[in-house]
């Protein structure tokens, strides 16, 4: 039996049975611009959403570069948090040594030694983005400070940190541990 062919209970296709046709064909045959404005309307409502995909489609790859980039940049992160108190412990040696006697000569070679131990881990550091944040003598910043105390100080402006309880550490930039110190008051 061919396409042609139809069976005996089957009734030709007709207009009323396929409504969308039956729709548009009033509609061309009463207002041509009345179609050209819709299917123009239908066309700016596509392009539309087209350029709105493309957008968000460009927003979510330089998301997930932006994303990618910081997994990079931070991923030493917690493995440098445990690597600051190595960085502590060779300051208080260093702080240690300059208290001990400069007229005994394995005295003075243990201060060098342990001082350049301290400046070879701090340019280890640095080569990898940890910083360390020493705010002596500078206006005291909540952001990357921690003040332990205040204390009476003519000598200093108020707020400005006059003592150093535990350096600071950056991370490319991004605060890894704040600085604690002792903050200047006004003068009473």
């Amino acid at each position: 039996m061919s396409d042609e062919q139809q069976h005996p209970g089957d009734a030709p296709e007709t207009a009323q049975e396929r409504p969308e046709a039956d729709a548009e064909a009033p509609a061309a045959a009463e207002d041509p611009e009345a179609v050209i404005a819709a299917l123009r309307d239908e066309v700016a409502q596509y392009r539309d959403a087209a350029l709105r995909a493309r957008a968000e489609a460009e927003n979510v790859r330089k998301r997930a570069e932006r994303d990618v980039e910081n997994a990079h940049k931070f991923a030493l992160e917690k493995f440098a948090g445990q690597l600051l108190p190595v960085a502590d412990s060779l300051e208080k040696s260093v702080q240690a040594a300059e208290g001990l006697g400069a007229d005994d000569p394995s005295i003075v070679a243990l201060k060098e030694g342990v001082e350049l131990s301290r400046r070879i881990f701090l340019d280890t550091l640095g080569r990898v983005g940890i910083e360390q944040v020493d705010p002596a003598g500078q206006p005291f910043d909540p952001n990357v400070h921690e003040a332990m105390s205040m204390v009476e100080s003519g000598d200093v402006p108020a707020n400005t940190v006059v003592h150093v309880l535990q350096k600071g550490f950056t991370l490319n930039g991004r605060l890894l541990r704040a600085a604690m110190v002792t903050v200047a008051k006004g003068a009473s």
